[in-house]
């Protein structure tokens, strides 16, 4: 029987004045998400904290109840990717209704990425709108599972025929979807089978941006705890410029031990600098 153990930490970085990313670390519904909020004045860190906000809300009245849900469920699709799809397709819509109601939020929007483990452990369904990432570090290797919703990715993945340079010439920071930007939005999909020893790891641009996968495994395998691996993810950023705010959340697949019937541990961390 496997079990998650969870960690985040976000730090404003060190250009920025404010933090516009927000993180959820929820042991209670075994699901974590990370999202990059955008927009004028300090609407972007409204649009990141409605969408976690919400995500946690739409989990708290519907699992394990029997509630009405906001979209209709999919029967093509399993338990958790309905959790996951429905949760952020609620969030879209409440951050896009706030950026129509005052001039301040107007065009507000964030990216997210969310993974929710099931009861077993044994699977993760990974949901994401716009570039920030979920990785899985297994057997000292790094994979990116999701694919940036950004101009320069879907150039590569779309137009295959652009040359390397071709596509270095456009705009690096251009995002091609976002949550809260239309009425409705799609919500990427990834569900992968875990194996004990996996880490999965959900950020947002401000560490993939700066830090290379292969420094983002080193730092994470190195480390003695999440907490630390976190701390190390963030401070590599700040040293190679800190030009975002980063933010970081570590899932790490165990055993049950013996005795332990637990599908998941105690005492996840969230941590804000």
């Amino acid at each position: 029987m496997l079990r998650t153990r969870f960690a985040g930490m976000t730090d404003t970085g060190l250009l920025r004045d404010h933090n516009e990313d927000n993180l959820l670390v929820s042991e209670e519904y075994r699901v974590v998400a990370v999202a990059d909020g955008m927009g004028g004045h300090r609407s972007g860190d409204v649009a990141s904290q409605l969408a976690v906000s919400t995500l946690s809300d739409f989990l708290s009245v519907t699992v394990g109840r029997d509630a009405t849900w906001p979209f209709p469920a999919d029967p093509n699709l399993t338990e958790e990717e309905n959790y996951v799809v429905t949760g952020l397709r609620l969030a879209n819509r409440r951050i896009f209704d706030r950026s129509l109601k005052t001039l301040a939020d107007f065009g507000m929007g964030t990216t997210i990425v969310a993974a929710m483990f099931s009861k077993d452990a044994e699977h993760v369904t990974v949901g994401h709108v716009g570039d920030s990432r979920c990785y899985r570090l297994r057997d000292s290797q790094i994979t990116q599972l999701t694919r940036d919703h950004s101009l320069v990715s879907d150039a590569a993945h779309m137009a295959p025929w652009m040359t390397e340079e071709e596509v270095r010439q456009l705009p690096a920071n251009v995002i091609t979807r976002a949550l809260g930007i239309r009425e409705d939005v799609l919500v990427d999909l990834v569900t992968d089978e875990t194996r004990h020893g996996d880490v999965y790891l959900l950020c947002s641009d401000g560490l993939s941006g700066l830090v290379s996968d292969d420094q983002i495994l080193e730092l994470v395998m190195s480390s003695g705890s999440l907490d630390a691996a976190c701390k190390a993810l963030i401070d590599r950023a700040n040293y190679f410029g800190g030009t975002d705010n980063i933010t970081v959340v570590l899932a790490r697949v165990e055993e049950v031990p013996d005795g332990n019937k637990r599908a998941f541990v105690d005492e996840p961390t969230q941590e804000s600098r």
